[in-house]
């Protein structure tokens, strides 16, 4: 037997459920406009999960959940940069993105899969300008947990090496090439770090194993950006030699590049490199954007609103 509900019993939960979702159309614009404004350092919500206690109960899975948690580091810092006010980003110093939450990912891609050299690569190259104290955490978690991978000793010597510890970098450099299987590439920095360790010629070695090994863009983006930026120093001083020259000589600046071409297309530049012109026979920067002259200064400058350096 089926029981009737009276109409009355109906209408008085229909006309609550009416006026909740008007109330929430007309007082919710208006409980948004009122929320205070977060600082900055609240727009990323903490990870809810340490990936070391998920290992173990992960059914087998801690392999993929590793996998997820390195490409969301990927995508965090992507994000971080695109949303970035400021199109120019300090690659030395990324604290203006307040990436807190880069450090945590990696380490929680790490503990589920200890093994997973490309998230401990990966932390190398950005932490040290986060962080220098956890970039130095990470690639040693990843030597203690993957003693035979003489890679790993690469990414803490390049650590050390940026951070001016040349000692530390030649011991690292020298354990990793005592690493079966290590290239050549790691006693040669050991060398480098003890005899010539801040010089360009050591600093592009480095990113040029960089860029010939790795295949994460990002780390190949950087490496292409520091060559770029070794180049334009070479290019520097060598066109301000021309420039202090000239001045010496004239008693005044240059007015334009084009007055000291032919002195500035003599000077040579290491590894035989050459400069570059423009289609509109500009002189120009490693990355093709036109050099400007400081005539006040009687030097030359890059263009900060077209250059891809990293300055």
């Amino acid at each position: 037997m089926t029981m009737k509900v009276p109409f009355k019993n109906m209408v008085i939960p229909f006309v609550v459920i009416v006026a909740g979702f008007a109330a929430i159309v007309f007082v919710g614009p208006r409980i948004e406009a009122a929320k205070p404004k977060l600082p900055e350092t609240f727009t990323d919500s903490d990870l809810s999960m340490n990936g070391s206690r998920l290992k173990g109960y992960a059914l087998g899975m801690e392999g993929l959940l590793a996998d997820w948690y390195w490409v969301r580091s990927l995508q965090y810092i992507g994000d971080k940069m695109v949303s970035a006010p400021d199109e120019k980003i300090d690659l030395d110093n990324l604290n203006s993105l307040n990436p807190r939450l880069l450090y945590p990912l990696l380490n929680n891609a790490t503990d589920l899969d200890p093994h997973f050299v490309g998230a401990y690569s990966y932390g190398a190259i950005v932490l040290p300008a986060i962080d220098k104290e956890q970039a130095i955490a990470l690639a040693t978690k990843g030597i203690t947990n993957n003693p035979n991978e003489w890679r790993l000793y690469q990414h803490l010597g390049y650590i050390y090496w940026r951070l001016g510890q040349y000692d530390k970098a030649a011991e690292t450099y020298g354990k990793g090439s005592a690493v079966e299987g290590a290239s050549p590439f790691m006693k040669i920095m050991a060398a480098s770090m003890i005899n010539d360790a801040g010089s360009r010629s050591t600093a592009r070695s480095i990113y040029r194993q960089m860029l010939s090994e790795s295949t994460e863009e990002s780390i190949r983006t950087t490496a292409e950006r520091r060559l770029a930026f070794l180049d334009w120093q070479d290019e520097q001083d060598a066109i301000n030699a021309v420039l202090a020259e000239f001045r010496e000589k004239n008693g005044r600046c240059a007015n334009s590049f084009g007055e000291v071409a032919t002195q500035i297309f003599q000077k040579k530049l290491p590894e035989a490199r050459t400069f570059n012109v423009d289609a509109g026979k500009r002189l120009v920067d490693p990355t093709g954007a036109p050099y400007k002259l400081d005539r006040d200064q009687c030097v030359v400058n890059v263009d900060r609103e077209k250059t891809k350096l990293p300055i």
